[in-house]
């Protein structure tokens, strides 16, 4: 049996402007107890008057009789907030080509670092793994990361670096290579709606290249000195070192029905962690 994370469902807010919104989603879990009314607790209960104590003894006995057993309780603990973070991100309005349509977020999760370094959080993993989309459906693949990871954790190219790509696997999830461009029927089933001239060579450079080459050739939203036959910079590192950790992607219509494997090159390591996933689309 598969356990999944707890998950959230957060319905965006409606802009009937049209505009694009900076918004800012403040995350953060309390710990209660039951050995007291919490909603009617407050700060006059400290001190002498608060219903619990630090590490008391109690008599399970009582009388006269004794057996004291002390109890590991921290009041500093009791009843607290905990992983106060903030996420600062953008809701931008679709184009006209996308109206009506299912969209479908595909994105990155997880850190550097192995299972214990990042307990509770995870390790490296597109989310969802495993998509189910309708021809005709949308798909976002896009994600976010950091260059201030913790120094001196489990991972691959520069140190303390989050680095994504997508690309279309050369068999299924048990294989470990991916596919040439050519013949990555993903590829070709797809095309970008927030780069509508954009072939289908274009995004898949882009999206292998986490975004460091805009493009195979230029077009409409790909300069030519970012794309990979015009780019005026270095080369791609081969572990995305000198790629973006973040990258808005591109809005991708399924067109053709097909079962899809795709994988991040730099973060699968295999025996140390997995980062592929599959897309299925259906009619």
């Amino acid at each position: 049996k598969q356990w999944y994370q707890r998950r959230v469902a957060i319905t965006a807010g409606d802009f009937p402007s049209g505009d694009t919104k900076r918004c800012v989603l403040r995350v953060r879990y309390n710990i209660t107890t039951g050995d007291y009314d919490h909603k009617n607790t407050f700060a006059d209960s400290n001190g002498e008057n608060s219903p619990v104590t630090n590490d008391p003894t109690v008599n399970i006995l009582g009388g006269d009789d004794n057996l004291g057993l002390t109890l590991a309780i921290n009041t500093a603990q009791f009843g607290r907030t905990f992983q106060d973070r903030s996420h600062i991100f953008k809701i931008v309005p679709r184009t006209e080509a996308m109206a009506g349509k299912f969209l479908h977020n595909l994105n990155g999760r997880g850190q550097r670092g192995n299972i214990v370094q990042n307990y509770p959080s995870v390790e490296y993993d597109f989310i969802p793994d495993q998509l189910t989309a309708k021809k005709g459906d949308l798909i976002h693949v896009q994600w976010a990361g950091y260059n201030t990871n913790p120094a001196n954790r489990a991972g691959e190219g520069t140190d303390a670096t989050d680095r994504n790509n997508f690309v279309q696997m050369a068999g299924d999830l048990d294989t470990s290579y991916p596919d040439k461009i050519e013949k990555s029927s993903f590829w070709q089933n797809v095309e970008s709606l927030t780069a509508p001239d954009a072939t289908p060579k274009d995004i898949a450079v882009a999206m292998a290249s986490s975004g460091y080459y805009c493009g195979y050739e230029p077009h409409s939203t790909c300069p030519a000195e970012l794309s990979l036959t015009g780019n005026t910079r270095e080369e791609l590192q081969g572990q995305l070192n000198n790629a973006n950790a973040s990258y808005r992607g591109h809005v991708l219509q399924v067109k053709e029905v097909g079962t899809y494997f795709y994988m991040c090159t730099r973060n699968n390591n295999f025996t140390n962690r997995s980062q592929k996933g599959s897309i299925v689309v259906k009619e």
